[in-house]
């Protein structure tokens, strides 16, 4: 029996996490460290050996790769992230089956998640714009291919230290089912009306009401992350996750604690990004982008005057602003 078969077996008895050891090879890839574990998966530093070049290896647990329904989850995350061929989303190199152990092959990415940063403290204002306006491109990129993520949340964006942002994890999209090629729509659990699916603290009200989701459930989401980018807390929490719901249902945005950097109309964006109904907010991740660029750049331009004496902006901002 091979290596791989042994680890994996022996690890099923034990009901444990595989821990594939260095040297193991899946397919043509040789493990070479442990990078993170989840739930779900592990994910490995790794070499394709046919091409040479360094890789991220992400590996189905045993137990999980039993269960129909998150393997049918691994992949479609797979399918859907291959799709989009962008910079600001991770990128997927291969898929496939190595002695039982479902595994996907991505870009290696040097960095941190942004939740690791957040955990050292605030972000200065330039970077969490720069951020943002990264992240609005990663979603016009999926949004127009048909892909709503449904998952958006710190622990799914990758700053890298050299390079741009990545959007990661596309395990709980909504595709239209021309996008996947599909002669129908996924008929999975995770996607049937009436299910509550995504992060508490971070679902937009029609996720937590299992309603019907489109993009615009997106830009809720990544209202809540620019909001905690620049807070550094989430605008909805409460002692237990049915109060973090409620108050996504029903609580106002609260103000954004006082930044003497911070302009008036960053909140305005995040507030807009955050409205309860969504024919209220931005109705499209393009819109949303070109207010956050014309943002930065002004910013650029101002420093180190307030945003609020560049010209550009004020000529702008009627406009920009007239739907708020």
């Amino acid at each position: 029996m091979k290596k791989t078969a042994l680890l994996i077996n022996n690890r099923k008895r034990e009901g444990d996490a595989m821990n594939l050891h260095p040297g193991v090879s899946l397919g043509r890839y040789k493990v070479e460290s442990l990078i993170a574990a989840g739930g779900m998966g592990e994910i490995y530093r790794a070499r394709d050996t046919r091409l040479d070049r360094k890789v991220a290896l992400k590996v189905l647990v045993p137990g999980v790769a039993m269960d129909a329904d998150r393997l049918a989850r691994f992949a479609q995350e797979a399918r859907t992230t291959a799709l989009l061929n962008h910079p600001n989303v991770v990128g997927i190199y291969d898929v496939g089956v190595h002695d039982g152990l479902p595994y996907v092959v991505s870009e290696l990415l040097d960095g941190e998640t942004l939740r690791v940063r957040l955990g050292r403290g605030l972000l200065p204002l330039r970077a969490a714009i720069g951020h943002a306006v990264e992240i609005a491109h990663g979603l016009v990129a999926a949004h127009e291919a048909g892909i709503v993520h449904r998952d958006l949340k710190p622990e799914n964006i990758f700053v890298t230290v050299e390079g741009p942002l990545k959007i990661l994890d596309f395990g709980l999209a909504r595709c239209r089912k021309e996008t996947l090629g599909l002669p129908h729509q996924d008929s999975s659990k995770s996607t049937q009306p009436g299910t509550i699916l995504g992060t508490v603290g971070y679902m937009s009200p029609e996720q937590v009401r299992g309603a019907a989701t489109d993009a615009r459930s997106d830009i809720f989401s990544f209202g809540v992350v620019l909001y905690e980018m620049i807070a550094g807390v989430a605008p909805f929490h409460g002692d237990s996750a049915v109060e973090t719901l409620h108050a996504i249902l029903k609580d106002d945005v609260p103000a954004l604690p006082p930044h003497p950097r911070c302009p008036r109309e960053l909140e305005r964006v995040i507030r807009h990004c955050l409205e309860k109904h969504p024919a209220a907010r931005f109705q499209s991740a393009r819109d949303l982008r070109f207010v956050l660029e014309v943002m930065a750049e002004c910013r650029v331009r101002a420093e180190p005057r307030s945003l609020r004496s560049v010209a550009r902006w004020w000529g702008l901002r009627a406009s920009i602003f007239a739907s708020f």
